[in-house]
């Protein structure tokens, strides 16, 4: 080759490189709690444990990706790890963790009629999340909490990749997490939980994807440390927790109808009315367990004729979408059965 195109091509190459960002793509890091936290325990009794080397069940991942804009927010999701919802979180320029933490105590503390106590799920799911003695039913300490693995992963990310800007969501004492940089999302019993989670203490934004639930209970009505213009809701309607009337309560309420109607995201155009509570009738061959997880990127997500998926939009809007935007107050549904507890 040329000596002087050989220059310039390797001077080329050199200034390429120097830009942020060039020739690299999302990372994805993993690391188990156990692992990372000695102080981590196992909680057998509820289904809360570690697994094995072989089949780790408090695998934790993450995902940021440098080559799009910083927005300066993490995202907390709760329930098993999406690869395809990382992607697109990373690229919407979200910092993101899946956390290990309890989620499987619902049939073992709670398998027959609702408990008289119309806060029974309510204390345990904010126990699970912040490791306080909200419930009698279970001891979940700040280590093993929500908040607790959240801070100690972040911890973890900050010192494999100190460049990426993970120690901009810890307090300066290091004790916690800046919550208000926070956006807490998950689908079902995860959505639940960051509901709950969020009435509690404030974040900056809750994504709730076919959810939330506890139907019989009555914290969804509580004072909000979250504004309730700062949650939004996605789901099939062929799920049985909208054809059961599940979400539309718990979205009444929240008070999600101040903000805008129930939106058909298939038969309305971005930005959806600016409303909080999105909804999709898009074919799922009449099958509700696909439907259930139909409004999250992934196997069971609805693709158009040319596979691509058909709900890009809205997953970029329920995670972006500016908070000052909303839609236009409603009435409550009169025919959304409010009070589901056995008479």
């Amino acid at each position: 080759m040329n000596p002087h195109r050989t220059r310039m091509l390797a001077l080329l190459i050199g200034l390429a490189t120097a830009i942020p960002g060039f020739g690299e793509s999302p990372r994805h890091l993993k690391a188990r709690a156990s692992d990372i936290d000695p102080q981590a325990r196992e909680h057998p009794e509820i289904g809360f444990v570690f697994g094995s080397r072989q089949k780790p069940q408090d695998l934790q991942h993450a995902c940021y990706d440098s080559r799009a804009a910083t927005r300066g927010k993490l995202v907390i999701w709760l329930m098993p790890y999406n690869a395809p919802l990382f992607e697109r979180l990373g690229s919407y320029g979200f910092h993101a963790i899946q956390i290990h933490y309890a989620n499987h105590w619902f049939a073992k503390l709670h398998p027959g009629p609702p408990p008289a106590d119309e806060f029974f799920l309510s204390k345990v799911r904010l126990e699970a999340a912040t490791g306080q003695n909200f419930s009698d039913a279970l001891r979940i300490p700040p280590a093993d909490s929500i908040m607790g693995r959240s801070l100690e992963f972040v911890k973890w990310l900050h010192l494999k990749n100190p460049k990426d800007g993970w120690d901009r969501f810890i307090d300066t004492q290091g004790r916690e997490l800046r919550w208000d940089r926070v956006v807490l999302a998950g689908i079902s019993h995860g959505a639940t939980t960051a509901a709950r989670m969020a009435k509690h203490i404030k974040v900056d934004r809750v994504v709730m994807f076919s959810g939330p639930r506890d139907q019989f209970e009555r914290w969804q009505a509580l004072p909000s440390a979250t504004p309730p213009e700062r949650f939004f809701g996605f789901t099939h309607t062929l799920d049985d927790g909208w054809t059961h009337d599940h979400y539309c309560r718990s979205w009444q309420m929240l008070g999600l109808h101040e903000f805008g109607a129930v939106t058909d995201v298939d038969q309305c155009a971005l930005p959806f009315g600016n409303s909080r509570r999105l909804i999709s009738s898009a074919d799922v061959k009449g099958d509700t367990k696909r439907a259930h997880s139909a409004v999250v990127p992934g196997g069971a997500a609805i693709r158009d004729r040319s596979g691509r998926f058909r709900h890009e939009a809205v997953w970029r809007y329920l995670f972006t979408h500016p908070i000052e935007q909303s839609g236009e107050p409603t009435s409550p549904d009169p025919e959304c059965r409010m009070n589901q507890r056995p008479r």
